[in-house]
């Protein structure tokens, strides 16, 4: 059966609306793809550093061939934060310092901020030696050791935020060769496990460490000590040295007593948590606005 000249006319004009169409999609595909890879790198980046760090890695990095080479350079890796990567499968140390090394050496050592999860020696060496530029550094629940802080804390002059929380391997030793060190720090958080969490952890009274932190660094604004095992004469030490405190956490430092003047020392300060509050209700509202402080204290120092 042969089609009427009308219907075989209408046929023409549809397949021709359907191939403008579909020349039109690819019109508007290839102009979308020319305005990606067209942007400045440096553009590209500050859209890139709002995605988390395993997508950055994997998926952003297979779409344009620009994006693939705005993400191997520098501009995206300022800001390393991989903390949630690291704690989601509680990764090995090995893997996590080996993941730490590809970053930071992807910043041709311009990382000014890194935070990560239970790093090891071998990260934390190689980050030390390719920060000059690094104000803030958050690795809680690392296993670097004294030796290594002490071998390397000279090459973090700049630091100004540190996040040692529940490194067991830390001691005072290690306290000292910071703040003897980085003289630019000003926000400090050695938050430490409440008894029985870590049985090999010794809960005995120890001033050892307040009195590193009053010894070597005077400059602090913020430091949170929660769970640390000083009593009364460390925390004289601090108000006597660090005279710029303004923000104050001794949450479970049961061993302070808070006798004679301490008490109304600690509620001049702009604020105060002590060995008594209770944060279970505001913890989260707490954390952000201590990430808040970091940018904030950051942001200070690079005006100093």
């Amino acid at each position: 059966m042969t089609m009427s000249p009308k219907r075989m006319c209408l046929s023409q004009k549809k397949k021709k609306k359907k191939k403008k169409k579909k020349e039109d999609e690819n019109g508007a595909a290839e102009n979308e793809k020319a305005m990606w890879e067209g942007l400045n790198p440096e553009i590209l980046a500050l859209i890139f550093t709002r995605v988390p760090a395993e997508q950055r890695i994997g998926v952003l990095s297979l779409v344009y061939k620009s994006w693939s080479q705005c993400l191997c350079g520098p501009y995206c890796w300022v800001d390393i934060d991989i903390e949630q990567w690291c704690r989601k499968t509680n990764r090995a140390v090995f893997k996590i310092d080996s993941a730490v090394c590809k970053l930071v050496r992807r910043t041709k050592g311009t990382v000014r901020r890194l935070s990560a999860f239970k790093l090891g020696d071998r990260g934390f060496a190689f980050v030390a030696n390719c920060g000059r530029f690094l104000k803030v550094l958050k690795i809680p629940m690392s296993e670097i050791t004294d030796n290594m802080v002490e071998k390397h804390a000279v090459s973090l002059a700049n630091m100004a935020v540190l996040d040692i929380s529940y490194c067991l391997k830390i001691t005072c030793k290690g306290l000292e060769a910071f703040g003897k060190n980085c003289k630019a720090l000003v926000h400090l958080r050695r938050n430490m496990p409440p008894p029985g969490l870590v049985p090999t952890y010794n809960v005995k009274p120890e001033v050892s460490e307040a009195l590193t932190i009053a010894d070597t660094m005077p400059g602090l604004q913020h430091l949170e000590l929660g769970y640390g095992r000083f009593t009364d004469v460390g925390l004289e030490a601090i108000f006597a040295k660090c005279k710029a405190l303004t923000h104050l956490d001794i949450q479970g430092c049961w061993s302070v007593k808070l006798d004679g003047h301490l008490e109304d020392r600690c509620l001049q300060l702009q604020e105060f948590k002590s060995p008594w509050h209770d944060d279970f209700d505001i913890g989260a509202s707490s954390e952000n606005d201590s990430d808040e402080a970091d940018s904030d204290e950051e942001s200070s120092s690079d005006m100093d």
